[in-house]
C-alpha cells in the first residue's frame, strides 16, 4: 500500500504505554476493552503460539505477548489497510521487545482450506486462538465506511467457518477464546459442538445491576465435559470509573480466567 493510499492515523498506548499500536484514524475500527479482555484469556506464564484471527491492527495478539514474554504471536487479518497498520506498528521502537515474536498474515478467516493454506494459514499450529469477530447483525445501522462495516457487521455463517478454522489451525489440545455479544451465544456453542469442549462462559456486565454486554467463552479442542457458567466480570463502579478487576485486566496485569 502506497503512502498516498494509506489514511491519516494515530499511535495508541496500551498496558500503560507497554505497547503502541498504530490505528486508522477514521473510517475503521478502532481497537479498546474488547480486545484487551480478549488477551486477558491467555493464561499467565503462557509460552505458546496464539493466532489473533481477525486481528486489526493487532491489538489483541500484542497484547497476549505484552504480560506473556515467551509467547509468540500470529496476527491474522484480511484487509489490507489493517494489515499494514499491524505491519507498521511492528516497527515502532516501543514494540521492539517483541517485534521478532509476531508476524503478520494477510488471510480470510473464513476461507476454505486450500485457500488459507496458500495464504500462509497452516494447520495444527496454534496453542491458543482468539477471536473477536464482527457482532452488527445486517439490519443494525451500517457504516458507509468499507473497512469498518466489514469488521463490524456479521455475515451468514461467520461464526462456524471462524470455528472451523480455529479448530483447523489448533494444536489437538488447543483453546479457543471468543468474545462476543451475548445473543450471539447459542450460535457460537453450535459452532464449537464437536470441536471444542468444556466450555467456560464468563458473562461481562458494565455495571453490577445492568445485563451483560459481552460473553466470552473459552473452550478446549477435542475436549468432553459439562459447559459451566462463570462469576461475571464487572466493568464499572458507581462512579463509572472501571473496577479494580477490570483495569488490572485491562492493563494486562492478571489473567481473566483462573486455572481450573
Amino acid at each position: 500500500m502506497s503512502r498516498s493510499d494509506f489514511p491519516a492515523v494515530t499511535q495508541d498506548a496500551f498496558h500503560r504505554g507497554k505497547f503502541h499500536l498504530i490505528q486508522p484514524a477514521a473510517k475503521a475500527h478502532r481497537a479498546g476493552v474488547d480486545a484487551m479482555l480478549l488477551a486477558a484469556a491467555a493464561p499467565d506464564g503462557f509460552d505458546g503460539a496464539v493466532a489473533d484471527l481477525g486481528a486489526g491492527a493487532g491489538a489483541a495478539g500484542l497484547a497476549v505477548l505484552s504480560r506473556c514474554a515467551e509467547a509468540r504471536a500470529a496476527l491474522v487479518e484480511r484487509d489490507a489497510l489493517m494489515a499494514e497498520c499491524a505491519r507498521r506498528t511492528l516497527q515502532l521502537p516501543g514494540n521492539e521487545a517483541f517485534r521478532d515474536r509476531v508476524e503478520v498474515i494477510e488471510a480470510d478467516v473464513m476461507a476454505s482450506g486450500r485457500i488459507r493454506l496458500e495464504q500462509g494459514l497452516e494447520d495444527n499450529r496454534f496453542d491458543l486462538v482468539i477471536m473477536n469477530p464482527p457482532f452488527n447483525h445486517g439490519h443494525d445501522r451500517a457504516t458507509p465506511h468499507e473497512t469498518r462495516r466489514l469488521a463490524h457487521v456479521m455475515v451468514e455463517g461467520m461464526f462456524e467457518a471462524w470455528v472451523r478454522t480455529a479448530a483447523a489451525i489448533s494444536r489437538s489440545d488447543g483453546m479457543i477464546v471468543v468474545i462476543a455479544r451475548p445473543e450471539s451465544l447459542s450460535d457460537i456453542l453450535a459452532a464449537l459442538d464437536r470441536r471444542f469442549g468444556c466450555a467456560d462462559i464468563l458473562p461481562v456486565h458494565p455495571r453490577e445491576a445492568a445485563a451483560a454486554i459481552r460473553v466470552i467463552i473459552r473452550a478446549r479442542k477435542g475436549a468432553r465435559g459439562p459447559l459451566s457458567i462463570l462469576p461475571p466480570l464487572v466493568l464499572h463502579g458507581a462512579e463509572r470509573e472501571f473496577t479494580t478487576r477490570a483495569n488490572r485486566l485491562i492493563n494486562g496485569e492478571v489473567a481473566l480466567f483462573a486455572d481450573r
